[in-house]
C-alpha cells in the first residue's frame, strides 16, 4: 500500500520526543553550528488499520521538499493502540525498511504511551531542494490479537 503525502500540517510531539536526538555540533566553513535536537514539525500522511493477519503489508513514506531550501528530514512510522487499549508491544509485529539496495533490514520500535514507533535519529537525512525521498517499510503483525492504526509521517528539522 503506498502513501503519498496529502496534508501538510503540525502534529502533537507524542513519541516523536523520545526518538529525538540531543543537539550534534557540526562543522561548518570553520565555524560551529548546533543541528536541531527536535523536529519542528511534522507531515502527516494517510494512516489505515493496522493489518489483522500475518502477512507482510508495504507502507511507502514519500515526502518531496518543494521548498527552495535543503532541509533535514527524517521518515517515521508509528502504531497507535486503540484509545482504550490494550496498549501495543514492540513484540507484536515485525517491522523492516527496504535499504537502498532493495533488501530488508530489521528496524527497533520504541514505545511511549501506547505507541509503537521507529527512531528518528537514525533516519535523519539531508534532503536537497526538489528531492524526493522515499522510503519503503514492511510490517507483519505477529499477535493476532493486536489492534491499531499504522500512521506514516515525515518530520521536519529546522
Amino acid at each position: 500500500m503506498a502513501l503519498v503525502v496529502a496534508l501538510c500540517g503540525l502534529a502533537t510531539a507524542g513519541p516523536a520526543m523520545a526518538a529525538t536526538q540531543q543537539p550534534v555540533a557540526a562543522a561548518s566553513t570553520g565555524a560551529q553550528e548546533l543541528a536541531p535536537a527536535i523536529p519542528t514539525g511534522f507531515v502527516d500522511l494517510p494512516t489505515s488499520a493496522l493489518p489483522a493477519d500475518d502477512e507482510p503489508h508495504e507502507f511507502t513514506v514519500i515526502y518531496r521538499n518543494d521548498s527552495r531550501a535543503d532541509r533535514t528530514v527524517a521518515p517515521q512510522l508509528l502504531v497507535t493502540s486503540p484509545d482504550a487499549g490494550p496498549f501495543q508491544d514492540p513484540a507484536d509485529v515485525k517491522l523492516e525498511r527496504r535499504t537502498a539496495h532493495g533488501c530488508w533490514k530489521p528496524v527497533q520500535l520504541g514505545t511511549q504511551s501506547g505507541a509503537l514507533f521507529t527512531d528518528l535519529t537514525t533516519a535523519r537525512r539531508p534532503l536537497h531542494s526538489g528531492e524526493t525521498l522515499t522510503q519503503v517499510y514492511r510490517l507483519t503483525v505477529v499477535d493476532p490479537e493486536a489492534e491499531g492504526t499504522v500512521a506514516p509521517r515525515v518530520a521536519l528539522y529546522g
